[in-house]
């Protein structure tokens, strides 16, 4: 494929994409909403002042959704699956650095 072809449909892409993005954005009514929810959220979290995220005699807090939605099971379950996920990125990365290593030597 040439050259101006690739770059002719990745632009296309591109402006589908957007427009497409565009659209949803301004069909949903924007980040109106959005932003009036957040706003009554830090301000009932400032008046209410939930304290530290860490407490050793409570554990660590768990946002509301999570634990009213009956999500706790799914959220311990996507931070095992992100700690091994990272345990296996440090073994893989610690066991090949070590093969360039000896192949640089003579």
């Amino acid at each position: 494929m040439q050259r101006w072809k690739q770059y002719g449909s990745l632009a296309a892409l591109f402006a589908v994409a957007l427009a497409a993005g565009l659209w949803g954005f301004s069909a949903t009514g924007g980040a109106l909403p959005w932003a009036k929810r957040s706003a009554r959220a830090l301000q009932r979290g400032v008046t209410e002042g939930s304290g530290s995220l860490i407490d050793l005699g409570r554990g660590v807090v768990v946002a509301g959704p999570i634990r009213k939605g009956d999500m706790v099971l799914e959220f311990a379950g996507l931070v095992v699956l992100l700690v091994v996920a990272g345990v296996a990125l440090y073994v893989y990365a610690d066991r090949y650095r070590g093969l360039d290593d000896e192949a640089a030597r003579p």
